[in-house]
């Protein structure tokens, strides 16, 4: 059975590293640092068998130690309460603010003209003038001609090759529908 390369440079790194994790522990490092157990031939002079266990201060009397009660903990969140009111605001400069009016909104307008509820969807030339087909909402299909009354509310003002300009018999307004439909 043969290892993949992948398998055995992830186990040469391994090795590597615990030997330099070693090397570290033995010679490298602080030879006085608490927490070193073992000390090197020439640091113990000699004797053989002897090892060096530092001293550490556990502080046992803080655990028979009398505490006293705790605070009630300023945040609950099984417990609902009002958030304290903002602090008043001081103004600084001392002055009293003048008040700013807005001006009035401007009267309303006119009211709109209504819309003229027709389609225009034909033009036919009879006779060097103009006939333009129209459509009410009801599917009744008048024709005019420029200058005509529709329906006793709409005058043709102007029939284009692709527009119609109709206006209301009472001066409302005017409108201009295209070919298509408005």
């Amino acid at each position: 059975m043969t290892k993949r390369p992948s398998s055995t440079l992830l186990m040469l790194a391994a090795v590597i590293l615990a030997l330099g994790v070693w090397a570290y522990m033995r010679w490298g490092g602080d030879p006085t640092a608490p927490g070193r157990q073992l000390s090197t031939r020439a640091e113990r002079g000699g004797q053989a068998g002897r090892v060096e266990v530092p001293v550490v201060d556990l502080r046992l009397e803080r655990l028979t130690a009398e505490r006293g009660e705790l605070d009630e903990p300023q945040r609950n969140p099984f417990r609902f309460r009002q958030p304290p009111p903002p602090p008043p605001r001081v103004d600084t400069r001392g002055e009293p603010r003048p008040e700013v009016l807005a001006p009035p909104p401007p009267p309303p307008g006119p009211p709109a003209a209504p819309l003229i509820p027709l389609k225009f969807f034909g033009l036919a030339e009879t006779g060097g003038t103009r006939v333009a087909w129209f459509a009410d909402a009801r599917g009744n299909v008048m024709h005019a001609k420029e200058g005509d009354i529709i329906e006793g509310r709409y005058r043709v003002l102007r029939i284009g090759p692709d527009s119609a300009e109709l206006a209301h018999l009472d001066g409302r307004g005017r409108q201009t529908i295209r070919l298509s439909g408005q």
